[in-house]
């Protein structure tokens, strides 16, 4: 599914994008944090929260729960992750739905970023449910596929709950089997945890390359049903489906997959949502 979408990027910025980061992928993290230090050139940056999380977060609770877990034998709230989290307009959600969110940043600018608006804009972001009441927003600087910095933040390291929108389809695609596993990593193995995955920009051709990096739906049943493990593809970008054997033990299991009523004007009609959970 994939074809030029009128709300996307313009020409020039694309081509912005992908002429930054045309070096090699080690510089890459480098790369996102000179953006966030100039501060001028910003173009994944929507302002607010997706809207389809908000009715993922309230229409949802069949599928992941609420807010609160058990934990040896103590009651407290969910830890939920974003992932590049920009100026952290997720987090903010999270947090006013009753969850201890926290958000990370591979730049220092960026989490100052995320800071400056937490105090300017927090009042956007009202407690949702009086009975849950609000959680901890919590910003952290780091690279995801560094091990340290999730078992500084947290008790255990790991998350009930990860969103990613524009973290994954920011990867070069050689790092999506890295990213595959951490998230497999990150994620609450008991009680099992949830990764939401607002699966964008479907409509991108893989062939032009990015950021972002076109992708499909099975580009992540592939890479989350194996994670670490070398996803084939073909010519043209496009994964292969069912070009591995069965699931490894370590891959996630796919509990719903849906086009969302609401998102951001850039995915409408492309977008898709799916939420996993550890095998």
């Amino acid at each position: 599914m994939t074809g030029e979408n009128p709300t996307a990027l313009s020409t020039d910025d694309r081509a912005r994008l992908k002429a930054h980061f045309d070096v090699d992928t080690a510089s890459h993290p480098d790369r996102w944090a000179k953006l966030w230090d100039a501060g001028n050139f910003l173009p994944w940056d929507r302002g607010t929260p997706n809207p389809a999380l908000v009715d993922l977060l309230d229409q949802r609770k069949d599928l992941i729960g609420g807010c609160f877990v058990e934990d040896a034998g103590k009651r407290r709230r969910k830890r939920a992750l974003v992932p590049g989290c920009g100026k952290g307009y997720d987090v903010l959600l999270l947090a006013s739905y009753g969850y201890d969110a926290y958000g990370l940043e591979v730049s220092e600018k960026a989490v100052e970023r995320c800071v400056e608006e937490r105090t300017a804009s927090g009042h956007n972001y009202p407690v949702r449910h009086e009975d849950a009441g609000m959680g901890q927003s919590t910003f952290l600087q780091g690279d995801v596929f560094d091990g340290r910095w999730n078992k500084d933040a947290v008790d255990g390291g790991t998350f009930e709950l990860i969103y990613d929108y524009t973290f994954f389809c920011a990867l070069n695609p050689v790092l999506r089997p890295a990213w595959a596993s951490r998230m497999s990593q990150l994620l609450s193995q008991k009680p099992p945890g949830h990764l939401i995955c607002l699966e964008f920009p479907t409509y991108k051709d893989p062939s032009t390359g990015g950021p972002p990096y076109g992708l499909t739906p099975q580009t992540y049943v592939e890479h989350l049903s194996h994670p670490g493990e070398d996803v084939p593809y073909d010519d043209s970008g496009h994964v292969k489906a069912g070009g591995l054997s069965q699931s490894s033990p370590q891959g996630l299991e796919r509990l719903d997959h849906w086009q969302p009523e609401r998102t951001h004007e850039i995915g409408k009609g492309t977008d898709w949502i799916s939420v996993w959970q550890p095998r």
